[in-house]
């Protein structure tokens, strides 16, 4: 590799992580957000609505692709991703200054959700174009190990987020963060904004791209040629149904839906929670480098359709092995104290609400939510109409009630209920928190690492791959917007997804049939619809057509 091979990895690695970080601070401080930005809701309600930001910024980012991506393949690479990088931290900071519910009112979460689509806007412009940058600079035949590079960016915009959050914990009384020290990390994204505009203006504009625009042969109408055109918006197509999809949530549910899990369903301290993903994240994240440049060896699909497959068998065990590990308690009271509804079908809601606008006051609303929150699994019997809903422990039943009354009335039979169902539940063996002392630290450590190496299988060669599907020509647009509607749709969605169908099905496993589902599906999809690419040249006219190698000491 030369000094200049190294200074474009470096500058696009470096500018990618500090956007990362930006991003995923929303998922690492959702206690906090929902504390803040929407404390005027309910608690469960709340942190679904926190996840939902979350997911928001997800939710732009197919369209960030397309305008990002249209600018990158006819301006260029360079001036595309510092524009992104500047939204993104301009956002970021807005966050961290942004007043609270208790402040604002309902402009807090608003404002808050339009940060975050900002954030996802400026990052579905910024990961095509620092793949694409890379890729266009790397050899024949260590395209895999260059842009693994930037497959690592990710996770350790993640780590790096996890450490100054863990750093200020640490460094002040949780009072203190829970009311200013989480602001801090959002805060701090002005600088690295300035850092990340100054490494990336070292950079000079990829070759490849020059060459293109001194010929004279650049896409006028970038979009309209990749995805108006069926050879290649099938392409798309396939990249999405048979890569980036399953890739995506394997990814996310290795990394942040592990992290939702181990705090809100298993109870886990934070910070220990915290330290534990951090852990794994060190001991699994070389990886990334290693399926990259493993990819240029055997190639891209065996890895990448493998990594899926994996996902799909071993997530149910894993995930009830953590449960074990981390809350053993909870996995007892689980197996020997089973809890039953008995209520009204017809009453029963589905308690996904990301407008806002519904409100769940039913008995059987009441009981089910009480035990999601609590991570009690729970089955259901039927009770005739106009029956009160009630939760059966044993020999124990609370009756659950219809928040028909409002004001003194209606806090006093919440509150009643409340504390009849938390004692129940505690009478059964079901624990407020996971016990650190009971914490199998090397089981918890080595089962995440375990998540964080499918994740590796997945992510590392996936940049590579989809470089290698479009032409110069339409590259930026083509590979940025599979790639963003597979990991900000079906990867970002995840979360909220999954908390849904936990409340629902009253079973703290049952979110993880939405990654087997999804990993199966892009398994079967990839292995006979997409193809194989480490071989193809990505410099000629169309690489589908035309693979021919390009050598590896060629002027590009």
């Amino acid at each position: 590799m030369s000094a200049e091979e190294r200074k474009v990895i470096i500058a696009s690695s470096a500018g990618t992580v500090f956007e990362w970080y930006d991003f995923y601070l929303a998922g690492s401080l959702a206690a906090n957000i929902s504390a803040n930005f929407f404390s005027g809701v309910n608690p469960t309600a709340g942190f679904i609505f926190t996840l939902l930001g979350f997911a928001a910024g997800f939710a732009v980012r197919p369209f960030g692709a397309l305008f990002f991506g249209r600018l990158g393949d006819i301006v260029g690479r360079k001036y595309t991703f510092l524009v992104t990088m500047t939204i993104m931290g301009i956002a970021t900071f807005i966050v961290g200054c942004l007043p609270g519910y208790a402040t604002m009112g309902i402009a807090s979460p608003v404002l808050f959700i339009a940060c975050r689509l900002l954030q996802g806007l400026a990052l579905g412009g910024e990961y095509g174009g620092a793949a694409t940058y890379v890729a266009e600079h790397a050899p024949h035949g260590r395209r895999g190990f260059y842009t693994s590079w930037i497959q690592t960016t990710a996770t350790v915009g993640l780590f790096l987020s996890l450490l100054v959050i863990l750093g200020l914990r640490l460094a002040m009384t949780p009072a203190d963060f829970a009311l200013w020290g989480w602001r801090v990390p959002f805060l701090v994204s002005i600088v690295l904004l300035i850092v990340s505009i100054w490494i990336r203006m070292q950079l000079a504009e990829s070759p490849a791209f020059t060459k293109m625009k001194e010929e004279g042969t650049h896409s006028k109408a970038p979009l309209a040629e990749a995805f108006g055109r069926w050879e290649n918006a099938k392409i798309a197509i396939f990249a999405l149904l048979g890569g980036t999809a399953g890739q995506a949530v394997v990814w996310y549910g290795g990394q942040f839906y592990a992290l939702f899990f181990l705090t809100q369903t298993l109870k886990m301290d934070p910070i220990a929670a915290n330290y534990a993903i951090a852990g794994s994240l060190a001991i699994g994240t070389p990886c990334f480098v290693f399926f990259g440049w493993l990819s240029d060896k055997i190639g891209r699909k065996p890895i990448i359709l493998g990594g899926c497959l994996l996902g799909a068998v071993l997530y149910f065990p894993l995930f009830h092995a953590l449960t074990s590990a981390v809350n053993p308690t909870l996995e007892t009271a689980l197996s020997k104290a089973p809890v039953t509804v008995v209520a009204n079908d017809a009453e029963c809601s589905f308690q996904f609400n990301p407008t806002g606008t519904s409100s769940f006051t039913s008995s059987c609303d009441i009981a089910k939510s009480f035990l999601a929150r609590n991570s009690v699994n729970y089955t259901n019997v039927a009770a005739p109409s106009g029956a009160v809903a009630k939760i059966k422990i044993g020999d124990t039943e609370v009756v659950a009630f219809d928040r028909a009354a409002a004001g003194a009335e209606g806090a006093a039979k919440n509150a009643a209920f409340e504390k009849a169902a938390t004692d129940a539940i505690r009478g059964a063996g079901y624990p407020a928190g996971a016990d650190p002392a009971k914490v199998n630290w090397t089981m918890t450590i080595a089962i995440l690492t375990v998540l964080v190496i499918l994740v590796t299988m997945v992510y590392g060669p996936m940049a590579a791959m989809l470089v290698e599907l479009f032409p110069t020509r339409i590259r930026y647009s083509g590979m940025s917007l599979p790639y963003h509607i597979g990991n900000g749709w079906f990867g970002g969605f995840l979360p909220p997804t999954a908390f849904a169908i936990v409340a629902a099905t009253g079973d703290i496993f049952s979110g993880l049939w939405y990654v087997v589902a999804v990993a199966g599906g892009t398994f079967v999809i990839g292995l006979f619809f997409v193809p194989e690419t480490k071989d193809r040249d990505i410099f000629g006219a169309d690489p589908i057509e035309a693979p021919h190698h390009r050598p590896a000491s060629a002027d590009i």
